[in-house]
């Protein structure tokens, strides 16, 4: 999640403005005087919809200008067939511009460029200083821009909710499998309507095939003599067109503009100056909506505050605004249920007789729903705010928590033996968060609980769960923001604790009230799509022990992290002297400009070296990677460029987040993200800690125990995934392999390249690894050439040879992709499901992505939910037998404790016995065990 401070939406204002335009041509508006404000119109509710429900921190507006680009230099008919400007956009331009500027926001602007490439190099700049970056336009050409934290956000239109789209939603978008190839695509298939000519015959489906088999338009020209017909006359008579096409396509992120953050944040708009604006184009609806009077009602923002209800954070809204469903200036009308329109009694419980009598009746009850409110969205840093209980519709009560610590447990005292009553069923929304603020006052939640987001991720897996989305599309009904209560994002916003008891007890109240009745839809929703099960035994009976393990924590050793980030220090340094001493000069090693000059003009290395649109050489890793065996300095450039992430990103980091009140870290299991079902986690994201090289492992060397008396145990999982692949197919000779202890791969080695056992070469064997754990991914003979760095046809007759050793494993696939075709979705062991909406699609990219996950969600899923059925027995056999030592993390595979040394024998033997046995197969689990004084001594 990105910081409150640092959120920035860049907007493309002509694409807006031209949208705008024609969603109103059957309807256009025209104001009193004659004037056409349809594109103003629509770009100024566009614009307040992002500000209102968004809520930007920073932002800016680009335009184009009048002046020729270097596109036009370059190619004198670029944009030259586009039909002339309409005169009324011509005249909505100014308005638009002012508009902006009225409401405070910078206009970017720079002759010579278009506001693709302003929007590219502030968003490039912005995203390294921290920002969460949001290009929105409905321009595909901009998902070349995207990656970690840039996104391109398309707006809602013509009943087409908005999409935020990241890396892998523009991979799969375009059938690629790197974000650069972005640029390929456009480059073969040319646009019409900006006149870049591409290759003739070549169209999207094409352009796809081409670059997955030739990964670039220079590499498809160099073997442009290996296609055939017609195909190979076009590239070979349009190769210069091709390459053209490709730097006329390329956004340009080297613009000389300057980023300026306190520039672009929001700011309050001139009052006097949008008023007299609105006044002249006749915007009386929008002026009242601005300012407050008879505001229409609007869908509420998503919680972003300390109230847990939040569930997860999302990148996606759902913008109501359709331009073209627009007519008239009048409220645009919201058919849902809110607060003000649903007869409710929430009541304020603060005084101890109050208290007592609604405890009695709370204990009458077989289940409740509550809620907590607080200050803090870190559940192990937060205080109580207050308490809301619902047990019948349209009903709630709210506690106040007073902020005196003293006073404050001895009320939560008083619902102790409630909340901890095993008794009685608990309901909530993002219960991990409530059970953890709960154990900062030494509650213990205990009895059967219902998270209704959990419930919602099993039955919709790739939809957003927040609460107020589930309000909106299960109960008609649009919950209270809170906005309304703490204010907007930014330095002026207050939190829960300052706001007036009688508008928390409205807001937690309806919390409450509303997440009991969400209780009620999905509990037949569960049961008519049999995952009830799945959601009583597995994924609920897991929150409380994510939130254990959650406040647990881990002990990380700072002096270890100071010293292996001066240990980087010196590395980078000792790689810095050696590529000075091999370029022969010193030069800036992070500029891209000098790098390229250093090895493409300075030392000669490529003279066919790709120049970027400003005439600076190309220089990033896939670049680098290839000219890696013509000269060592390549090899010491990337090394440098690796330690330098892994400082940044991990060691110096990593003390930022050790909480103040026990001196741990505190990592956030996310339960509801991926839809395959495994965990995921934040603050820090231990998934991505590095692994494969030295220095990335070291990292792991600064997790440690707590205490003398403890050491670091890790019980891995060994080779889960093809062990499950095996069960499912029921192929005997990988079944064999695994029962009798054989290397996989080098059983399948044997198998493939039909040798002996013991012929099994180093190299065959690493062939055989990487198609083993290919398959799982549905992998093709580019992708397996690719990375085995062979030949499409030897990669090709590989996966062959394999398919004819392993026809079981071929018959797996094809079936599991002919169940998928029939309901639409894939499904787990246990009954999980992966919902694929483009199985039966006619577009070969998304059919091909459904596919694939046909084939991977059942074998990625049950490994999933193998290792929370062993997190859970284990948590629950540690607490019975009372053992000191704690299960503390959870990463891939793997599982880490903080385990006492007189512990040790007993624990080993036990979490290898529930791990192996969590989820019997027909193949036996295999788990790697390891101790030491550090995590990655253990591992």
């Amino acid at each position: 999640m990105s910081k409150p401070d640092h959120k920035l939406f860049l907007l493309d204002a002509f694409a807006l403005i031209y949208r705008a335009h024609f969603a109103f041509s059957k309807a256009p508006r025209i104001t009193s005087k004659g004037m056409n404000t349809s594109a103003v119109f629509g770009f100024t509710n566009t614009l307040l919809e992002v500000l209102q429900k968004e809520k930007p921190t920073h932002i800016g507006v680009a335009f184009d200008t009048s002046a020729p680009t270097f596109r036009h230099t370059a190619y004198t008919e670029y944009k030259s067939q586009r039909q002339a400007q309409p005169e009324d956009i011509t005249l909505a331009i100014p308005y638009v511009k002012k508009l902006v500027k009225a409401f405070g926001i910078p206009v970017l602007m720079l002759d010579g460029y278009e506001a693709d490439d302003v929007i590219g190099t502030i968003a490039k700049r912005a995203a390294r200083e921290g920002f969460e970056v949001f290009m929105m336009t409905p321009d595909k050409d901009y998902g070349q821009l995207v990656e970690e934290h840039v996104y391109l956000y398309k707006p809602s239109f013509m009943g087409k909710g908005i999409e935020v789209m990241g890396v892998p939603e523009v991979l799969a978008r375009w059938g690629i499998k790197r974000i650069d190839q972005v640029v390929d695509m456009l480059g073969l298939q040319g646009d019409a309507v900006d006149n870049i000519p591409g290759i003739p015959g070549v169209g999207e489906k094409t352009a796809q095939k081409l670059i997955e088999e030739y990964d670039t338009i220079e590499n498809l020209i160099a073997n442009a003599d290996k296609l055939k017909g017609k195909q190979k006359e076009n590239v070979l008579q349009h190769a210069q067109q091709a390459l053209l096409s490709k730097q006329l396509a390329t956004i340009d992120i080297n613009v000389p503009v300057p980023f300026e953050a306190e520039e672009l944040r929001c700011s309050d708009p001139n009052k006097e100056e949008l008023i007299h604006l609105l006044d002249e184009l006749e915007f009386r609806t929008i002026k009242k909506r601005i300012f407050g009077e008879e505001t229409p009602a609007v869908p509420a923002a998503t919680k972003q505050f300390a109230s847990k209800s939040m569930g997860q954070t999302s990148l996606s809204f759902e913008l109501d605004f359709d331009p073209a469903l627009v007519t008239e200036e009048k409220p645009i009308e919201s058919n849902r249920e809110n607060i003000h329109t649903v007869v409710h009694q929430y009541h304020v419980i603060d005084t101890p007789e109050l208290r007592q009598m609604l405890i009695e009746h709370l204990n009458r009850q077989d289940e409740f729903c509550f809620d907590t409110e607080t200050d803090n969205l870190d559940a192990t840093e937060a205080n109580l705010v207050g308490l809301a209980f619902s047990y019948y519709k349209n009903e709630a009560y709210y506690i106040p928590i007073p902020p005196d610590q003293k006073e404050a447990q001895a009320i939560v005292d008083e619902f102790k033996p409630l909340l901890e009553n095993p008794a009685i069923g608990k309901v909530g929304q993002n219960m991990k968060y409530d059970i953890i603020v709960l154990k900062n006052y030494g509650v213990a939640v205990n009895g059967k609980i219902f998270d209704t987001m959990l419930a919602h991720y099993l039955i919709e897996p790739d939809m957003r769960h927040n609460i107020n989305i589930l309000a909106e599309t299960y109960l008609n009904y649009t919950m209270v923001p809170i906005e309304s209560l703490i204010g907007k994002k930014g330095k002026s916003q207050s939190n829960m604790s300052e706001v007036e008891i009688e508008k928390i007890a409205e807001y937690a109240g309806e919390d409450a009230d509303i997440t009991l009745q969400l209780k009620e839809v999905f509990v037949p929703m569960l049961k008519e799509n049999k995952m009830d099960k799945l959601f009583h035994e597995v994924e609920n009976p897991l929150v409380p022990v994510l939130a254990s393990m959650e406040k647990n924590g881990v002990k990380v050793d700072t002096a270890a992290l100071s010293e292996l980030s001066k240990t980087l220090e010196i590395d980078m340094k000792m790689r810095e002297d050696k590529i000075f001493e091999l370029a022969g000069v010193p030069f800036n090693i992070g500029s891209p400009k000098q790098l390229g000059e250093v090895l493409f003009d300075r030392m000669k290395l490529d003279p066919k070296a790709k120049k970027t649109k400003t005439g600076q050489y190309a220089t990033g890793e896939d670049i680098l990677s290839k000219l890696e065996a013509d000269h060592e300095i390549i090899s010491h450039i990337l090394d440098y460029r690796e330690l330098q992430k892994l400082k940044s990103t991990y060691i110096d980091a990593l003390p930022a987040l050790i909480s103040p009140r026990d001196g741990r870290i505190h990592t956030s299991f996310n339960q509801a993200v991926t839809a395959t079902g495994r965990l995921s986690s934040t603050n820090p994201n231990l998934q991505n800690i590095p692994i494969r090289t030295e220095r990335g492992k070291e990292i792991r060397k600064a997790f440690v125990p707590h205490s003398k008396e403890y050491t670091i145990l890790s019980a891995d999982y060994s080779q889960i995934e093809l062990r499950i692949m095996a069960s499912f197919s029921k192929d005997q000779t990988m079944i064999e392999a695994f029962q009798q202890g054989i290397d996989i791969h080098t059983s399948t080695a044997s198998k493939v390249f039909k040798v002996p056992l013991t012929e099994v070469t180093g190299d065959m064997r690493r062939k055989a690894k990487t198609i083993n754990f290919g398959i799982i991914y549905g992998i093709s003979a580019f992708g397996l050439g690719a990375r085995l760095n062979i030949s499409r046809k030897e990669a090709a007759e590989i996966i062959e040879a394999y398919f004819e050793q392993f026809p079981a494993v071929k018959k797996y696939m094809d079936d599991s992709i002919q169940k998928a075709r029939e309901c639409e979705y894939a499904e787990t062991l246990l009954g999980r499901r992966r919902y694929l909406r483009d199985i039966n699609s006619r577009n070969m990219t998304d059919r091909g992505f459904a596919e694939r996950n046909a084939i991977n969600a059942p074998i990625q899923g049950t490994a999933a939910d193998m290792i929370k059925l062993a997190m859970i027995r284990i948590h629950d056999w540690l607490t019975k037998e009372k053992l000191q030592s704690k299960m503390i993390l959870q990463v891939h595979d793997e599982l880490v404790f903080d385990a006492h040394k007189d512990e040790i024998d007993l624990l080993q033997k036990t979490v290898e016995d529930i791990m192996k046995n969590a989820l019997p197969l027909e193949v036996p689990m295999e788990i790697g065990l390891g101790t030491g004084n550090n995590w990655l001594e253990a591992h």
